[in-house]
């Protein structure tokens, strides 16, 4: 039997490995050269000067039925993951040695995850087990779940982890804080003239700091378990979320919380806080998380920025009673509506317009992508409550905020230009989000797919209107192309996630 789990792990990882290549090389390498032709009931495409085709559904969603096949000597025969990084590789610009390790070493970390999630039980909490439940992570990756460093297994949300937080003191002389995080000093006993400073065990193995006489190891704290991001953690005895910095790559990014950023959150929040609670009279279905201190060890730049922890509130306190947060992509993942258009109505109405008002009528820049919203549901399964978090990728529109007095790297951190803000919303919102939630709402319905976008069509219309018919929203409702982000781009090159371009796809608005 254990033989048996093993093999069903392995091929369920190589058929999601080869589902999200397969994806990124629609959006990013034939998409943009013209050589993607509809075929019914098969999508076409050409890779390398080979023709791939798959049965496909969803939408941009891109969902697959059945095995992707591939053209050779005038029969098709089933494609795979190590066929099509070969393909890939060959008919992307310039070379990358690493590519191909990556999309192997993403594979082999879903078949970890599989198998050790049939040893382990999901937490009781639903908006817990919603935040463990991405074991294939990003639909539109190459290697969505290719992580550095090792030991990675026993911190990973999607294997239902819990493990002790490591409690330092900090001697306060060297303390590094600002804002409210009193909730910190209630998670342990400091010895006299030091402060307590929560840390990640995988982070301190990576770190390896040096002990003495201006940080201390005081073993370990409470019981945490990390949410979907691996170095955010939720401490049920503080009710509080913990954003760690974790030098280690995640998808495209290394998680490290920059100076900039623990400054960034606590000054957001302070910004944020009367912003939302506008937004929520007019939107009252909105809530969001703020992240109301940081503290770390001003023991060097190294240590200032590895052990900064970011405090967070939880989604159960930002949520009504009787309302359950759950991870809007676990809602990608598997949905059930009794009256999908009624269910998509109230999603759209919750999560995607209260973002739009955000951007145009405040300058603000939400990235309210699928890990960045959870959605309280109600007693009947309904959308009451959209949650907005992580504050690191929330940005104000350049010109519109007077950030006098910031230091030049925190006011920079914090903004983005117009239009790179737009593109960041409507990929995020439309994109990322909306499109994923409608094709598993959808399934292979296409004319339920058309009826709910239509409906999410009336409700922009209607938000529009309201806003003062807004050019950027006028042409996103006239049918402008949508912007993909290019994860396999800005792998390929070897890039920081920040330098990610997009790609046009079509717009289901239209």
């Amino acid at each position: 039997m254990r033989g048996l789990a093993i093999d069903a792990a392995s091929a369920l990882a190589e058929e999601a490995t080869l589902a999200a290549l397969l994806r990124c090389c629609v959006r990013e390498v034939a998409g943009p050269r013209g050589l993607v032709w509809p075929a019914s009931p098969y999508l076409l495409l050409r890779v390398a000067g080979t023709l791939l085709r798959a049965r496909t559904y969803g939408g941009a969603a891109l969902r697959f039925e059945g095995p992707p096949e591939r053209l050779e000597g005038g029969a098709w025969q089933r494609l795979t993951a190590d066929e099509l990084v070969r393909l890939a590789e060959a008919d992307l610009h310039g070379e990358n040695g690493e590519f191909g390790g990556q999309v192997a070493a993403s594979r082999e970390a879903v078949a970890a995850i599989l198998r050790a999630r049939e040893e382990a039980a999901p937490p009781a909490d639903p908006w817990l087990a919603s935040e463990q439940a991405l074991v294939y992570g990003h639909p539109f990756h190459p290697s969505p779940k290719a992580r550095g460093g090792d030991g990675w297994l026993r911190y990973a949300p999607e294997a239902h982890a819990r493990f002790p937080v490591r409690l330092l003191g900090v001697r306060e002389d060297v303390l590094a804080e600002g804002g409210d995080v009193s909730v910190l000093d209630a998670m342990g006993a400091a010895p006299a003239g030091y402060r307590l400073l929560p840390a990640h065990p995988w982070q301190l193995e990576l770190l390896r700091p040096a002990f003495g006489p201006g940080l201390v190891d005081l073993g370990p704290g409470p019981a945490v378990m990390p949410t979907s991001s691996v170095r955010t953690v939720y401490a049920p005895e503080s009710e509080v979320c913990l954003k760690f910095s974790l030098d280690v790559r995640i998808t495209n990014c290394v998680r490290k919380n920059a100076w900039y950023e623990l400054a960034g959150a606590v000054e957001l929040t302070s910004r944020l806080t009367p912003i939302f609670e506008e937004i929520s009279v007019k939107h009252p279905t909105t809530r969001w998380l703020p992240e109301p201190g940081y503290r770390s060890a001003a023991l060097g730049p190294r240590l200032h920025e590895g052990l900064g922890v970011i405090v967070r509130q939880s989604p159960w306190a930002a949520c009504d009673p009787g309302v359950t947060p759950v991870l809007a992509a676990a809602l990608a993942l598997d949905v059930s509506a009794k009256d999908p258009l009624s269910w998509w109505h109230a999603y759209v109405t919750a999560v995607a317009l209260p973002v739009l008002e955000l951007y145009f009528t405040h300058g603000v820049v939400l990235e309210p992508h699928l890990q960045n919203v959870l959605v309280g549901l109600d007693t009947d399964g309904l959308p009451a409550q959209a949650v907005f978090r992580d504050l690191e990728g929330a940005k104000l529109v350049a010109g519109r905020h007077d950030l006098t007095g910031l230091h030049p790297e925190v006011a920079g951190a914090l903004t983005y230009d117009a239009e790179r803000g737009w593109t960041r919303v409507v990929y995020c919102l439309l994109v990322n989000h909306l499109t994923e939630i409608a094709a598993t709402l959808a399934g292979q319905d296409d004319g339920l797919l058309r009826e709910l976008w239509g409906t999410a069509r009336d409700l922009l219309a209607r938000q529009a209107e309201d806003l003062g018919r807004p050019l950027p929203l006028s042409d996103l409702l006239a049918g402008a192309p949508l912007p993909a982000k290019a994860n396999l781009g800005v792998r390929w090159a070897r890039a920081a996630d920040r330098a990610a371009g997009y790609v046009p796809i079509a717009n289901p608005l239209a």
